[in-house]
């Protein structure tokens, strides 16, 4: 695993998804969700929650961020940084677990609000014994 991220890598990470939540597409639930994916070639990819009046058809920061990573052939995730305009941190959802997962197994995963806290952990943490391409011999 990379070892965890640097001051200088979270302060761009933590720009990056209060940008993105900035922009997100919330009309119905109002929560607004930013998300940074720092990649294994040091580029960095935002994505925010965008949202659908058909309710399952939205789409999570995370995921967004890390799908428009794909487009550009970008593999491999090291960090994930979650910025939600509330109290509390925000993890990501099981869905986007799941697809953090696949593109970044050993991925550090930082929760961050509008108060000075700040959760850093991983995604095994987060997603024990999980089930993906290592379980399909790729």
């Amino acid at each position: 695993m990379k070892s965890p991220l640097t001051p200088s890598e979270l302060e761009i990470m933590t720009e990056t998804a209060r940008s993105a939540a900035s922009s997100a597409y919330a009309p119905y639930s109002n929560f607004h969700v930013g998300a940074a994916i720092l990649f294994e070639n040091g580029e960095i990819v935002g994505g925010a929650n965008v949202e659908n009046a058909c309710y399952g058809l939205g789409n999570c920061a995370e995921r967004s961020a890390i799908f428009a990573g794909a487009t550009k052939g970008l593999r491999k995730i090291q960090a994930v940084v979650v910025y939600t305009p509330t109290p509390t941190p925000t993890f990501p959802c099981g869905a986007c677990r799941q697809v953090i997962n696949e593109f970044g197994p050993d991925a550090e995963i930082v929760s961050l609000c509008d108060s000075k806290t700040v959760v850093r952990t991983t995604l095994a943490q987060l997603l024990p014994d999980s089930f993906g391409p290592k379980d399909l011999g790729k």
